[in-house]
C-alpha cells in the first residue's frame, strides 16, 4: 500500500487549473474538487468563471450536469465523461493519484525521486507523472492514457 507522509486519507478540497487535450481537441479551465469516500464534487469552469461541468459522485451513481443544464447519469465517470465531454476523467484512481499515491486497491508500477516521493505512477492504463511539490502533496501533475492528456496544476489545498 502507498500511503504519502501527511496526507489525509479520508478527503481533502483542492483548486487549480486544469488543461485537457484529447485527439486533436483540447480545453482548458479551473477546478474545485471537494472529496470524501463517500461523495465527490467536482465542478470545472473555463477561465473566465463560467461553468462547463459539474460532476457528482454519491451513492455509486456519477451524474454530471453541463453548463446548459443537462443532466447525465451512469454508474462509473469514465464511460460517462468520455459520451458527454469526449474525454475519460479517470475519477476511481484521481483521488489517491493527486495526494501523490497508488490506490491501494489495485496494482501499480512506480517511481520516486530522491526525497522518496513519487515521480511517475503507472496504474489501471495511466501514467501520472509528477512535475512539482508543495511540500509532501503533489502541485502539477501530466496524467496520460493513448491519445488522452490532462495536466493538473493545484492552487490550493484545504484537507481535512
Amino acid at each position: 500500500m502507498e500511503r504519502g507522509a501527511g496526507i489525509a486519507r479520508d478527503g481533502f478540497e483542492l483548486a487549480g487549473r486544469v488543461a485537457v487535450r484529447y485527439g486533436s481537441d483540447g480545453a482548458s479551465g479551473r477546478i474545485a474538487w471537494r472529496h470524501s469516500p463517500a461523495a465527490d464534487d467536482l465542478f470545472i469552469t473555463s477561465a473566465l468563471g463560467q461553468g462547463i461541468a459539474r460532476i457528482t459522485r454519491r451513492d455509486g451513481e456519477i451524474k454530471l450536469v453541463t453548463a446548459d443544464q443537462k443532466e447525465y447519469g451512469a454508474s462509473d465517470a469514465e464511460s460517462l465523461t468520455e459520451r458527454v465531454l469526449g474525454w475519460r476523467l479517470p475519477l476511481t484512481g484521481l483521488p489517491d493519484w493527486v495526494q501523490g499515491r497508488a490506490d491501494p486497491a489495485r496494482p501499480a508500477q512506480f517511481t520516486r525521486d530522491a526525497q522518496s516521493r513519487l515521480s511517475e505512477l503507472r496504474q489501471d492504463d495511466w501514467r501520472v507523472e509528477y512535475q512539482e511539490y508543495d511540500g509532501a502533496r503533489p502541485s502539477k501533475l501530466r496524467i496520460s492514457r493513448a491519445d488522452l492528456e490532462i495536466r493538473l496544476v493545484v492552487d490550493q489545498w484545504v484537507a481535512p
